[in-house]
């Protein structure tokens, strides 16, 4: 699995979304924690790449980054049929999940970082519950506001000191993913942006049903609980993003066929 620098990608709308099942991508996540190698995941959907698309610096983010987890369906959806195979959904809350069940069968502690007290000593007693061995390397809430120059130098330091090789952070997008960028080669660690999913997980939020996932209702799930918030990002974002992934599947399409031709002279 290892024999690569990075796992396998495939474009989506121009970024590189990493093509493995999502065990496959659990276990690339857990082999660079062992290591402690300062690694950056971001957790992708369609809100996530459309932001990419609009802001050159955050795209610059997006596609450096070590791994680019398919959230979204509408992104599993497009991989999988232009790739011609099934690819798996690896979403913030199965991440959680995945790596907290596994993680002590490989010495990685995690550290949370992010949201707020009440949401982490929630989560800290449904981890403590569900994932009685699992090695909580430490939880910290951030203020809203930019962290002064010595308030980042000391939660760098209480991370890299823990010794957690997971570090789950929850900023909220883009914020967490610059905040992840902006530390790759000071936090040891393998750092993944799920702000969503830490509200979800303490139970703050409700985690829409299996079958609604599975069919890809979940934007519409979320849409119920926080109309004023997210009815204008969804709008904003669903329209062009549609848009784009049709130009890129009539693209592929059209290179398929010119394949063809050339191939029956």
């Amino acid at each position: 699995m290892m024999s690569q620098s990075k796992p396998p990608t495939q474009n989506v709308i121009g970024f590189p979304v990493t093509s493995l099942s999502f065990y496959e991508q659990i276990d690339w996540m857990l082999e660079w924690a062992a290591q402690r190698l300062s690694k950056s995941v971001c957790v992708a959907n369609v809100h996530m790449l459309m932001e990419a698309t609009w802001n050159k610096e955050f795209g610059a983010i997006l596609s450096g980054s070590d791994m680019v987890t398919p959230d979204g369906m509408p992104l599993v959806w497009l991989m999988s049929w232009m790739g011609r195979y099934r690819q798996d959904r690896v979403a913030g809350m199965d991440i959680i999940l995945g790596l907290c069940g596994r993680s002590p069968s490989r010495n990685v502690s995690i550290f949370f970082l992010g949201s707020d007290a009440n949401t982490l000593q929630k989560m800290r007693q449904r981890l403590r519950h569900e994932f009685p061995n699992l090695e909580i390397a430490g939880m910290e809430p951030l203020p809203f506001r930019p962290l002064t120059p010595q308030e980042d130098e000391d939660i760098t330091r209480l991370i890299n000191e823990s010794g957690a090789g997971i570090v789950m952070v929850s900023l909220g997008c883009p914020k967490q993913e610059q905040w992840i960028s902006d530390h790759k080669d000071k936090v040891n660690a393998v750092m993944i942006g799920l702000g969503g999913a830490f509200p979800v997980y303490a139970g703050v939020q409700k985690w829409a049903p299996e079958i609604v996932r599975r069919l890809g209702f979940e934007w519409l799930y979320r849409l119920i609980q926080e109309p004023g918030r997210l009815w204008k990002r969804y709008a904003r974002t669903i329209p062009p993003f549609a848009v784009l992934a049709l130009l890129q599947v009539v693209s592929t399409l059209s290179r398929e066929d010119m394949s063809l031709q050339t191939r029956s002279r």
